[in-house]
């Protein structure tokens, strides 16, 4: 709904009406975007290019609120605050500290960050909106050297339908597996505490050695993750489980269906990897290979899609008022994590024009771990580097050490970088 020119106010999309409801201190659902530039960031200009993309996409310009049957978003009359990094990635956004926006900027040295609450969009469109951020500091750092480029500024106020409900179909029916998942064993941390560990990986390397499988680099990568948790985790336990590693793999909708909505649209496929009979990597890759190709079609997304679409739109669930929703749903989301192992998020290539990219070293992408699903991971490409970050509350590290060894013994280039939370693995390679 419009006032004044101005979004007043709308309801959350299909999958977005979920996250506040189980969203809190332990389950933040939010990601995280960086760009590292080789230059140190000016504060001042960073929170002038904020509020000037703000005006573009004025769609991200809003703050939640509570109804009587589900939360919903309005416009936000205040501008949202830039400040330095100084706490842990993909924390719970306070809405009282960052005037009840759902996203917050932050900087450190030469790095800007946006830590995005998932209900207000999904990794594809915050892509658009955080490089949107990125070509207007560096226009405004730069001007003399950029204005001459030329660029097509969209400007994106409304549009913002929900894509489930135009896209979805009322017949078709879930395959989804009923099979509970493997739970990565280990020591947590304290509440609160997040490592997050950057493999920065040559891309060419990486393509030249996933062709000799025939597979694409999301396929290889998973497949790597498969057998990293096998040989540090899975193959370590006393009583051997008999649960598969299910790998969750987000799904961006707009590859296959129309939408230019700048809400949620994404659903995923759950890679189920039975172990007992994937001993290798070789016998793991070849599995991984098949179960893609019979899970990443049109049909089968639309499958998982339209039975999240009709569980939305349940008439008893959406009878239930909100204060019923928050217990009923938080007990229910601790189980419905309890069917995947990991996360792994791949938003592909990240493109920048022209001159804009000399002052750009690379992008991150991070994803908040849970207490179920203590590891997630998460890669994006910017010309020939790809960033694959695990975000993990777990003590030990031997699952991202066990992914670089396998990597560089293939002779692929990867470099180490983290926070520190816990020590370099790369110093730890024989």
């Amino acid at each position: 709904m419009k006032k004044d020119n101005k979004l007043y106010w709308r309801k959350l999309d299909n999958s977005a009406k979920i996250f506040p409801i189980s969203a809190g201190k332990k389950y933040s659902t939010v990601f995280r975007l960086s760009a590292v530039l080789n230059e140190k960031i000016e504060p001042n200009i960073l929170q002038e290019a904020v509020n000037q993309t703000l005006e573009k996409y004025q769609s991200f310009q809003v703050r939640m609120k509570p109804g009587f049957f589900w939360y919903y978003l309005e416009h936000n009359p205040k501008l949202p605050i830039v400040t330095e990094e100084e706490d842990y990635p993909c924390k719970y956004i306070e809405p009282r500290k960052n005037n009840n926006y759902l996203f917050k900027v932050t900087y450190f040295e030469n790095k800007i960050n946006i830590d995005i609450f998932h209900s207000l969009t999904d990794g594809n469109s915050g892509t658009t909106f955080f490089r949107e951020i990125i070509y207007t500091y560096l226009e405004l750092m730069y001007p003399e050297i950029l204005n001459d480029e030329e660029r097509q500024i969209r400007k994106i106020e409304y549009d913002t339908e929900d894509s489930y409900i135009k896209n979805y179909d009322k017949k078709a029916k879930s395959n989804a597996s009923t099979k509970k998942a493997y739970v990565l064993k280990g020591k947590k941390m304290k509440l609160g505490a997040v490592s997050a560990i950057h493999e920065i990986i040559d891309l060419e390397s990486l393509k030249k050695e996933s062709k000799k499988y025939d597979t694409t680099i999301t396929q290889y990568l998973t497949a790597v993750l498969i057998y990293a948790i096998y040989e540090e985790n899975y193959n370590k336990q006393k009583n051997k489980s008999k649960k598969p590693i299910k790998v969750c793999i987000p799904v961006n909708l707009k590859k296959y269906f129309q939408s230019k909505t700048m809400s949620n649209f994404f659903s995923y496929i759950t890679v189920e990897a039975q172990m007992q009979n994937l001993n290798t990597f070789d016998k793991i890759i070849e599995f991984v290979k098949k179960d893609f190709k019979e899970k990443l079609n049109e049909e089968e997304i639309l499958k998982t899609m339209s039975a999240n679409v009709k569980l939305g739109n349940n008439v008893f669930i959406r009878a239930i008022p909100l204060f019923i929703k928050k217990a009923v749903v938080r007990l229910g989301y601790i189980e419905i994590r309890k069917y995947t192992t990991i996360t792994y998020s791949n938003i592909g290539r990240i493109g920048i024009i022209g001159k804009y990219k000399d002052y750009i070293n690379y992008f991150l992408m991070l994803i908040a771990p849970e207490p179920v699903e203590k590891i997630k991971c998460s890669s994006c490409t910017f010309e020939n580097k790809m960033a694959f970050t695990f975000t993990s509350i777990l003590h030990s590290n031997c699952i991202e050490r066990r992914f670089y060894k396998f990597l560089t013994n293939k002779g692929i280039k990867v470099e180490i970088e983290s926070n520190g939370v816990l020590d370099d693995i790369s110093s730890e390679i024989e």
